[in-house]
């Protein structure tokens, strides 16, 4: 119970400074010198790490506000997928339908947090390899729905030929 009580005190004691001596605030001044300066760094829209590179995000959206930038050395997940491009999200011209967020395979066959978001992707930390190697199974329809966005073939053809 005195714990309680000493936390509903500091609660109420950091409320009452942040409301009568705006502690936490920023003014727009601050905010206008920041961004003259060249202070203000904009979060994370892509984890370059979980990306695969299959410019599913970019097909999927509506504005063109995705753009696939070739890497300066392709990156090897897997044996027979290599990875080329990353995206990089153009705030200007994201509506934040999240459709690139929603349509990511990685997001929508192993239930992780999309690897694009236009808001931030915070912390992603994925073994990507292991994710490759061992996929959860989804069924065909869903695979065949993702794969139309996705500008890499060699995943369905890697499917049709574990099927046969």
């Amino acid at each position: 119970m005195k714990n309680l009580i000493r936390i509903m005190l500091e609660g109420a004691y950091s409320n009452i400074k942040r409301i009568i001596f705006a502690s936490d605030r920023v003014t727009d001044m601050e905010i206008r010198s920041r961004v003259l300066e060249g202070r203000v760094v904009p979060t994370e829209k892509v984890a370059e790490i979980s990306c695969i590179g299959c410019a599913g995000c970019k097909n999927v959206c509506p504005t063109g506000a995705v753009e696939m930038v070739k890497l300066e050395e392709p990156v090897e997940l897997m044996e027979g997928l290599i990875k080329k491009e990353i995206p990089v999200l153009n705030s200007e011209t994201c509506v934040n339908c999240y459709y690139c967020h929603d349509f990511c395979p990685l997001y929508a066959l192993f239930g992780e947090a999309g690897t694009i978001h236009p808001n931030n992707v915070g912390v992603v930390e994925l073994d990507i390899g292991e994710l490759l190697e061992e996929p959860v199974k989804i069924s065909d329809d869903k695979i065949a729905f993702i794969s139309q966005f996705l500008a890499d073939s060699t995943i369905l053809k890697k499917r049709e030929e574990e099927t046969d």
